[in-house]
């Protein structure tokens, strides 16, 4: 999201559901791993064989849920070049190399509620699939406890 100050994900977590589901219906993919995040997400998504548009995929996910927030009367502000300055212009692309860069990318994403000091443990957030992932026995129910993850997820220079 562009405005770091807003709730709106969390706010409206129903109507961007429902922004994913339909595009997962029109353009499928799946969720390996998700946070929202109150003013920004991040998801680890699987496209079909030979399919690497995640461009459009994003492109249909924001559109749907901005038109849904609109249409609800949730007042969505536009910029200065008279587009929804609800989301950023772009979105991170990772291609997961292997099996250990696919878990410490979602253990970044899993620990990231607490690494924005929303919550003190990361079962503590609802919106994280950290909660299939224990229902599923993937990981322990105090998984991340409420220390520090060390590691630098990924990304480059942390």
């Amino acid at each position: 999201m562009d405005d770091r100050r807003s709730s709106a994900l969390v706010d409206n977590v129903a109507q961007l559901r429902a922004a994913f589901k339909t595009t997962r219906i029109e353009k499928p993919f799946t969720i390996d791993t998700i946070v929202i995040l109150p003013d920004h997400l991040h998801v680890i998504m699987t496209l079909p064989e030979n399919d690497s548009d995640f461009s459009g995929r994003w492109r249909r996910i924001k559109s749907l849920f901005t038109h849904r927030l609109v249409a609800s009367g949730v007042p969505v502000v536009r910029n200065h070049r008279g587009e929804f300055g609800l989301w950023q212009r772009r979105f991170w692309e990772h291609t997961i190399r292997d099996d250990a860069d696919f878990e410490r990318c979602a253990d970044y994403i899993h620990f990231n509620p607490v690494k924005h000091g929303l919550v003190a443990s990361p079962i503590d957030w609802p919106y994280s699939s950290l909660h299939r992932y224990i229902r599923a026995g993937i990981l322990p129910a105090d998984w991340g406890g409420s220390g520090e993850i060390t590691g630098n997820f990924g990304r480059r220079g942390e």
